[in-house]
């Protein structure tokens, strides 16, 4: 292709540009004129910054360390200096400072070098010495430019500061702000320790269906897709749990998966309609049994990535010791200052949520009404890690009946730092009373409570082939994420959150 056919850079659609861009690009033409690469092959670096300083780092001032490396990375700082030049290299593991002396690379190469700017990838070879400051430094003999970068990076001091710039581009977010990268390595390490910790146990990881005919095993908004081969309508799925209790009754006692879920709803620092779910279902186990484990699996991710001395939104957490449980009717009288209960009437339920400002619907029973009060006395004051026990049946469509009280179901859910972070329950296994259920669900005036409650007659199927008794639990990664990495949003721990389209 002749150079004048070549597509222009979209910044060059970008008016005004800036007269460093302006230079630049002037450069870029300038350089494919003279017939240089810019976008070179590959190299084979082989060696990693970090490994190079842990291994060289006792070399004395002016000792050379006698053998040659090749290591690749982006230029982040370039000083000339006569007829020498000085940068930093930065791979993925740190920045090591690189030597290049005309006299070593001769006149030529070392022009070609300081045609380099800031952001190009470079491969690089030489031998490693400490200078007379004690700076551990490549002597460079040769060099290839790997990518050349147009755009100009942000400066580190004046930075990537605005917040929704950094979601935005999440590349220049990592090359600016180093940190950001540390809470993903941590994200990272909470997801492999939560899958070696259940394998360690004895569960099989599995995949579920993404795209389902009904949405189930949550109350939820879908969102819906169409196929076009089959002319089916298919929705994203909202949770993968029915397909995991299918398993249960195929004869798979341990089973989980680390899951991405898609609910249309809204965004707030702690939901982002796409989300990443651990669900784990065990045969022959219950709400209680999980409660003991939910605590030392958490126990052991947080270990992995840090401490069970944790900070939250500036309040100190431990995670150590044994975890307060509490049933909800308990927690809003012993930390909401409420009693209430079955036994109270529920027009007196009512006036009370309504005086807490809570939106009532008349087909509100007095364990949605219970739940709702939870919800905004209690919840957000649950900062040390509290398994709340003992939910209504109404908004557990999907749990075990209490044997001693039909108005509750065998259920947890537990609170870290006021966020949910697990639900679990002793799994409903009666088909008949599931289904009364999903009935009731599908004749409720809430539009999320009816699509989640169209009923899946496979499902019930299922059931009536027999189910063991089963404990099944929900973790939500990015909350526990959040809450280990002392985050301030989900979106700090979505690599790229969902945002409105931006320039």
């Amino acid at each position: 292709m002749k150079e004048e056919e070549k597509r222009d850079f979209l910044l060059e659609t970008e008016k005004p540009l800036s007269e460093p861009l302006q230079v630049k690009l002037e450069k870029i033409k300038r350089l494919r004129k003279q017939g240089k690469t810019l976008y070179g092959g590959g190299f084979a670096p082989d060696a990693k910054v970090a490994d190079l300083k842990k291994e060289f780092d006792s070399l004395e001032q002016g000792q050379k360390s006698g053998e040659s490396f090749g290591i690749a990375g982006r230029i982040i700082i370039f000083r000339k200096h006569g007829k020498a030049t000085f940068c930093d290299l930065k791979d993925s593991t740190g920045k090591l400072q690189l030597y290049l002396s005309q006299k070593v690379v001769g006149e030529e190469r070392y022009q070609e070098f300081n045609e380099l700017d800031i952001g190009d990838w470079i491969g690089v070879e030489g031998h490693l010495f400490k200078t007379r400051t004690g700076e551990l430094s490549l002597s460079v003999d040769d060099f290839n430019l790997l990518t050349k970068s147009v755009r100009i990076l942000p400066e580190k001091w004046h930075g990537l500061k605005d917040r929704e710039l950094r979601y935005r581009q999440r590349y220049l977010d990592f090359l600016v702000n180093p940190e950001v990268r540390e809470v993903f390595e941590k994200r990272i390490m909470v997801i492999d320790s939560i899958r070696e910790f259940l394998k360690n146990e004895g569960f099989y990881e599995v995949e579920t269906p993404m795209l389902q005919t009904l949405p189930g095993g949550a109350t939820a908004r879908p969102f819906i897709t169409h196929h076009n081969a089959l002319d089916l309508e298919l929705y994203l799925r909202i949770a993968p749990e029915l397909y995991l209790k299918r398993l249960i009754v195929g004869g798979f006692e341990k089973v989980f998966e680390i899951n991405r879920n898609f609910r249309n709803e809204g965004l707030s620092y702690r939901h982002n309609p796409e989300f990443t779910m651990l669900e784990f279902y065990e045969a022959f186990s219950d709400y209680k049994r999980l409660i003991l484990f939910t605590q030392r699996l958490i126990k052991y991710a947080a270990a992995k990535v840090g401490s069970l001395e944790i900070t939250y939104r500036g309040k100190g957490i431990s995670l150590s010791g044994d975890w307060k449980s509490l049933s909800m009717t308990d927690s809003i009288k012993e930390i909401g200052g409420l009693e209430v209960g079955f036994g109270m009437e529920i027009e007196k339920l009512a006036s009370i949520a309504k005086g807490l400002g809570i939106e009532i619907s008349d087909d509100f029973g007095k364990g949605k009404i219970i739940a709702e009060i939870f919800e905004v006395l209690v919840e957000p004051k649950l900062v040390d890690p509290t398994f709340i026990t003992d939910f209504p049946t109404e908004i557990s469509p999907l749990a075990k009946r209490n044997p001693k009280d039909p108005d509750l179901v065998e259920r947890f859910e537990l609170f870290i730092g006021g966020e949910e972070i697990a639900n679990a329950f002793s799994e409903l296994t009666d088909p008949s009373e599931q289904l009364q259920r999903f009935r009731k669900q599908s004749k409720s005036s809430d539009e999320e409570e009816r699509l989640s409650g169209r009923i899946d007659k496979d499902f019930i199927k299922a059931l009536e082939y027999g189910m063991p008794p089963t404990g099944g639990e929900g973790i939500g990664i990015d909350r526990l994420v959040m809450v280990l990495t002392d985050s301030q949003s989900i979106k700090d721990v979505l690599l790229f959150p969902l945002m409105k389209p931006g320039s």
